[in-house]
């Protein structure tokens, strides 16, 4: 408590698999100097968790934006309901990998995870009440190619890649399998 109390964090990253290290004073004591905290329990299994994200949302008034190490059922608050993301790295590495393969870059570097990683900060609006810190595991495919388009633009860029490409999107879209039968 002394910490939050002198540092005044905005976010709280939980690996620690000690359950219930987020404690109430804690999060209140965080949510008092900063407008939309970010509360990021992710130890599994979910006995392990820092917090539960029901207790979160309670405890900052609807106002964290939370996500969880494992899939989390929406939490009902004051007539809202909230998106628990999950913080997983499914969440890139599909879109990482298409990226790559579509550019016939011949390297993963920094910049191109960089690309990735900054691409999904656009998904989520944060001043959705109830929105989640991240996009939804369900819809994978639609910012999957966000990420491969991020990826492949900065491979091209870079001179990085194997051949010419004079349209990433539609590199991008020829490189996609479907399952369809």
């Amino acid at each position: 408590m002394a910490v939050v109390k002198a540092v005044h964090p905005t976010i709280l990253v939980g690996t620690s698999t000690q359950p219930g290290a987020f404690t109430e004073d804690v999060v209140r004591e965080m949510a008092a100097h900063t407008e939309r905290p970010v509360i990021f329990p992710l130890s599994n299994p979910t006995k392990l968790a820092e917090a539960k994200a029901h207790n979160l949302i309670e405890w900052t008034e609807g106002r964290a934006l939370v996500a969880t190490g494992i899939p989390a059922p929406d939490v009902k608050f004051n007539g809202v309901s909230y998106h628990i993301g999950q913080a997983n790295n499914a969440l890139v590495y599909p879109g990482l990998g298409l990226g790559v393969i579509a550019s016939t870059a011949t390297v993963l570097n920094d910049e191109m995870i960089s690309a990735a990683a900054h691409s999904l900060g656009g998904i989520v609006d944060p001043k959705e009440a109830g929105a989640a810190v991240l996009p939804p595991v369900s819809k994978l495919d639609r910012f999957s190619t966000t990420v491969a388009l991020a990826v492949a633009e900065s491979a091209k860029i870079q001179g990085l890649t194997r051949e010419k490409i004079d349209d990433v999107a539609t590199a991008i879209n020829d490189a996609k399998w479907a399952p369809e039968y």
